[in-house]
């Protein structure tokens, strides 16, 4: 008979740098390896709790002196299109949807590029060469899948990298085509991932960090049946002017403390 010990998580901090949402601020991740044969419990686990999977790690805001950024996911059962929504989902009703493995193709990266060159040229993924990009889709250690847009030309209108977990769908990176501004193409693959979700029997939709004060995350708060994890639980959004105190330094809890009140699944291997 053989056993095997368990390996237990271990946590890390990444160094203070330039905040991509707010600024003046500086910040600092938390984060854990993903890999082995628990990979997809823990990430199950580690998302309900405000994590986020990026290739092969997951991570979590964990700034000295803000707490500003708040994991925020859509509630499948609530969700009523608003009516903006329903013209989005009129606009690209000749979209099909396609989902594919993990695996990056030269056209996804010409859009990616298209993408990043038009909407985040300054921001940390813009020298991702191609190399990169392949690693950014395809090391993935969990169920994951790429969902394409396309029109009816077969012409690759957006791409969402997308984590299937047990109680939801995960939103890990979505990009799109940067000269159809008019379309709403970002918020209309959130729209149809709620759809697909509902198809799957699946409560959740995971929209990463909502980050109060910061336009480039401000649209997620319009999103009907949102909630945000704040103080250790989902709540719903509510007012998002009432998050004003999560960017003050008294906001943050010791790495120490935040640490200890993370729960762990139990990552003995199954029988």
């Amino acid at each position: 008979m053989r056993h095997t010990l368990p390996i237990a998580t271990q946590f890390y901090v990444t160094a203070p740098q330039k905040c991509p949402y707010l600024d003046g601020r500086r910040e600092r991740k938390l984060f854990t390896a993903l890999q082995g044969e628990q990979a997809e419990k823990l990430n199950n686990a580690l998302s309900k709790q405000g994590f986020r999977r990026s290739q092969n790690v997951l991570y979590r805001p964990s700034c000295a002196d803000c707490a500003a950024c708040l994991s925020a996911r859509i509630r499948v059962a609530d969700f009523a299109p608003q009516r903006r929504h329903r013209r989005i989902l009129r606009r690209n009703a000749g979209l099909a949807r396609v989902s594919r493995s993990a695996w990056a193709t030269e056209a996804q990266y010409d859009l990616f590029r298209r993408y990043l060159d038009a909407r985040h040229a300054d921001g940390g993924m813009a020298d991702m060469d191609v190399f990169e990009f392949a690693a950014m889709i395809e090391e993935t250690p969990v169920r994951s899948r790429v969902v394409e847009y396309r029109d009816s030309d077969d012409t690759l209108a957006a791409v969402c990298l997308t984590d299937i977990l047990d109680d939801g769908l995960s939103l890990v990176y979505s990009f799109f085509d940067p000269d159809r501004t008019a379309d709403s193409l970002g918020t209309h693959v959130i729209i149809d991932h709620v759809t697909l979700a509902r198809e799957a029997g699946l409560p959740y939709v995971y929209l990463g960090y909502w980050v109060p004060g910061s336009t480039k995350m401000g649209y997620k708060a319009h999103f009907p049946a949102i909630e945000v994890y704040v103080d250790g639980q989902w709540k719903p959004l509510g007012d998002p002017a009432s998050y004003s105190n999560h960017v003050h330094p008294l906001s943050v809890e010791p790495i120490a403390q935040q640490v200890a009140q993370i729960t762990l699944p139990d990552m003995r291997a199954d029988d």
